[in-house]
């Protein structure tokens, strides 16, 4: 309904006049189901930079790419865009083991800036980084629920990859920090249906918390088998991959006690948030897919890769590396910077409160580091 895909021919032409940009988001697997947000959220970000004189001359065309195929089937996809001269740049949300596939073929060649909160250590020249890190998002948020709701022990419940399974690393010594533990680990394949299983050995469990590493589809589903499980009576929940379409995918009913830390909520009530809002309402209506930090993570990755290429004043990755600590760029996050190739930007957290996030707090990154 909302899709606006340019014929295939187009994809494979070459236009000095168009700047090229695949734009990589999930269209299948557990995060096709906000894939619809990203791709209108990005879209929307294109056509403002256009309406501002594009970038270097040339309009900025978005170029579709299923983010939720297999890594090396994507990388082959948008390597080949690249060995045609039809894009001259990448950006989008998808998970990591994509990023791991797709950096070491591109980034050296066409800047990419990837939109997805990630495990944190991705340092490979011309990839730039808009979203969070567990150093940056789930260490001050364990600390806050320690100290705020006494959580001393926590269960892991991850998909099997790299985010979730560094990222738990990571929660090890956060746990520790807050003077708590990780007392449990379950791992699973993207897709899993039946959590019984695991649900049963959270009940055996001492832990007072759940930390979810679960994506889309797969969260919800846990969620809902949690709470039917009677298991919201006993142990919060804490994701750091949870927006606004998820929520509602879950229910109300599956909600409770659940929280989630991110760097964009569209329930946040600033002046950057609501006027992001009427942006997306005025240009797509009421109808249109639910805004979330996930979706919205790809409007800042076309604003950041424009604000890149802008102050360089070229398309060589070398000098847009060399350029990069310099760029800054408003968008619905605030006015933000770049450090280190990644995005500097506030983190807040919130709590479900039926179909929505309520705000709670904006979370103290003191001496933070990607």
């Amino acid at each position: 309904m909302f899709r606006h895909d340019p014929p295939a021919s187009d994809w494979f032409t070459a236009d000095d006049s168009v700047l090229g940009v695949a734009l990589v988001f999930p269209l299948q697997g557990p995060a096709g189901m906000f894939g619809p947000t990203c791709e209108l959220c990005a879209q929307l970000a294109a056509e403002e930079v256009n309406r501002a004189g594009g970038v270097l001359g040339r309009e900025l065309k978005l170029l579709p790419v299923d983010g939720g195929a297999s890594p090396r089937e994507i990388a082959d996809h948008v390597e080949a865009l690249v060995d045609l001269g039809v894009v001259q740049g990448v950006t989008g949300w998808h998970i990591s083991s994509v990023r791991q596939a797709l950096a070491p073929r591109i980034a050296h060649r066409v800047p990419y800036v990837y939109t997805a909160l990630y495990e944190g250590g991705e340092h490979t020249s011309g990839v730039f980084l808009t979203s969070e890190t567990p150093h940056d998002q789930l260490r001050p948020a364990m600390g806050l629920l320690a100290h705020e709701r006494r959580v001393r022990r926590w269960f892991v419940v991850g998909n099997d990859y790299v985010w979730p399974r560094r990222t738990a690393r990571a929660a090890h010594a956060y746990a520790r920090d807050c003077g708590g533990s990780i007392d449990g680990e379950v791992y699973l394949p993207l897709g899993t249906h039946d959590f019984e299983p695991v649900l049963r050995r959270i009940e055996r469990s001492d832990a007072d918390a759940v930390l979810m590493l679960l994506v889309g589809s797969d969260a919800v589903r846990f969620n809902r088998a949690f709470a039917a499980y009677g298991l919201d009576a006993r142990c919060l929940r804490l994701s750091t991959l949870m927006d606004e379409n998820m929520l509602m995918a879950s229910g109300p009913s599956a909600t409770v006690d659940l929280y989630s830390t991110a760097g964009f909520f569209a329930s946040l009530a600033n002046q950057d948030t609501l006027d992001f809002h009427g942006q997306y309402a005025g240009r797509y209506g009421v109808e249109a897919p639910a805004l979330g930090s996930l979706g919205e993570s790809c409007y800042e990755g076309v604003l950041l890769l424009a604000a890149l290429l802008k102050q360089a004043g070229t398309l060589d990755v070398s000098a847009i590396g060399a350029a990069a600590d310099t760029v800054s760029y408003e968008g619905p996050r605030g006015l933000l910077h770049l450090r280190g190739s990644h995005v500097r930007q506030r983190i807040y957290l919130a709590r479900a409160d039926g179909l929505v996030f309520d705000v709670l707090t904006e979370l103290d990154l003191h001496g933070s580091r990607p």
